[in-house]
């Protein structure tokens, strides 16, 4: 008799298929590139997509771990490079891929996340115009942040001590190129800050080179440094074709160290020149004015008032003549007005005299006694008058009027009327009343009709 079959659990199953995944080297480092679909950012939790081209996808998981080391922002549809492995997930028997690093295609990683920290700092506000600071016009002292041993510090100091010799330049050395520079050069930032108002403007540069020598310029932290000084910042990164993030968020952009140096300083020649042109407009202006002024002294000493003193008080005495004159007249007229005034309200007294009053109450008087009387007369005669109306229907309408004619008004004992036969019984007492007085009376026979 064969053996009888070995049936396996799911479990066992998955479990056996992953085992062949895990020992299998061509599935331990996976490189692979597709577009993202199906991607959802999760916040602080494990990311899981799908990866697919013309004719094919794969479910991705890519952990929380891995997925914070990211310097770029996955979007959906992107165009990815991943690396990682291939993996069975037990529990639904489905085989994926375990994402540990990503880039983006077609431009690269570093142009990718350029672009998404350079929209994130602009939505922030940190390259608003709004936000830059002035060049100081005569600067005492000022900080360069550079390598020490490079050209720009050299080129730096040579145009400043041709343009403006009084200047003090320090320098700040740091790390212009590799993975620590950024962290140097937002440390010597940091230094001339904490210096206070010891500078009045910062350089901070480096020569020309590609994207990854630049780079360090473009990282957030160099960035949110420049934003964060009290003082101007000139930032000379690269050639004149290159634009880094410090170039965005500095107050001032130099195409090169030497326009660095230019626009950090005056010019001494230019300002000699300006001042002694200043001092030719001063010397000038000064001459109009003392001319003016002589012109307007000679007027004075020629004028009529200067020769014959006595006519200044013309004018103000024919003004106070005037002013006299209408004092006088306005008091006439107000004179008038209250006279008029006062006889208005005798005119008013008089009309209120107590005994013209009183005369008028005691007329008010008799009138109202006279209509009260009549009004008490018609009210007594018309009362009297419905009385003997009602009277008269009440006389129409008592029994005692119809019982004078011979008819008789029946009540029980208990005094109430009697209309009708079947109201009384046999042997019942009954009440007669007549117009003349009262008959007590018992039943004896009933008959109805």
């Amino acid at each position: 008799m064969a053996d009888s079959p070995v049936y396996l659990s799911v479990t066992d199953l998955n479990y056996y298929i992953s085992q062949k995944f895990k020992n299998d080297p061509y599935l331990h480092k996976v490189f692979l590139q597709g577009e993202l679909s199906n991607f959802r950012f999760r916040m602080n939790s494990h990311q899981y997509f799908s990866l697919k081209d013309e004719k094919s996808k794969i479910n991705v998981v890519m952990f929380c771990s891995f997925f914070e080391k990211l310097k770029f922002k996955p979007e959906e549809g992107m165009k990815v490079y991943v690396s990682g492995y291939v993996g069975v997930y037990g529990p639904q028997g489905s085989y994926q891929f375990y994402a540990q690093t990503m880039e983006p295609a077609g431009l690269g990683a570093l142009y990718e996340q350029l672009r998404q920290l350079q929209a994130k700092l602009a939505k922030e506000g940190l390259f608003d115009q709004s936000h830059k600071k002035k060049l100081p016009l005569f600067p005492d002292k000022i900080a360069v942040v550079t390598s020490a041993s490079g050209a720009v510090i050299h080129d730096i100091m040579v145009t400043a001590n041709r343009r403006f010799p009084h200047a003090e330049i320090d320098l700040y050395p740091a790390k212009v190129q590799g993975d620590d520079a950024s962290e140097t050069i937002v440390n010597a930032l940091r230094q001339i800050q904490a210096q206070g108002d010891k500078y009045d403007v910062v350089i901070i540069g480096r020569g020309g080179g590609s994207l990854e020598d630049l780079w360090p310029f473009n990282e957030e932290a160099v960035v949110r440094q420049i934003y964060a000084m009290t003082m101007p910042v000139i930032s000379s990164v690269g050639h004149e074709t290159d634009t880094t993030l410090s170039d965005l968020v500095a107050d001032a952009r130099a195409a090169t160290p030497t326009a660095a140096a230019e626009y950090a300083t005056p010019n001494l020649a230019d300002v000699l020149t300006s001042i002694n042109q200043l001092r030719g407009r001063l010397y000038a202006a000064m001459q109009a004015i003392i001319r003016n002024k002589s012109e307007q002294l000679d007027r004075l000493k020629n004028s009529v008032v200067l020769r014959e003193p006595a006519r200044i008080y013309d004018e103000p005495l024919q003004k106070v003549d005037m002013l006299t004159q209408r004092l006088f007249q306005a008091q006439r007229n107000l004179l008038s007005q209250k006279r008029s005034e006062l006889n208005l309200i005798k005119q008013r007294i008089m009309g209120a005299s107590p005994d013209k009053q009183l005369k008028q109450i005691e007329q008010k008087f008799n009138f109202l006694e006279q209509n009260m009387n009549q009004a008490i007369n018609n009210y007594l005669k018309t009362q009297r008058n419905r009385f003997v109306s009602l009277e008269q229907k009440l006389d129409d309408n008592s029994p005692l009027k119809t019982i004078s004619r011979g008819y008789v008004y029946t009540s029980n004992s208990d005094g109430k009327t009697i209309t009708s036969v079947k109201q009384l019984q046999v042997d019942e007492e009954i009440n007669l009343q007549f117009k003349d007085g009262q008959v007590s009376a018992k039943v004896t026979d009933i008959r109805r009709k």
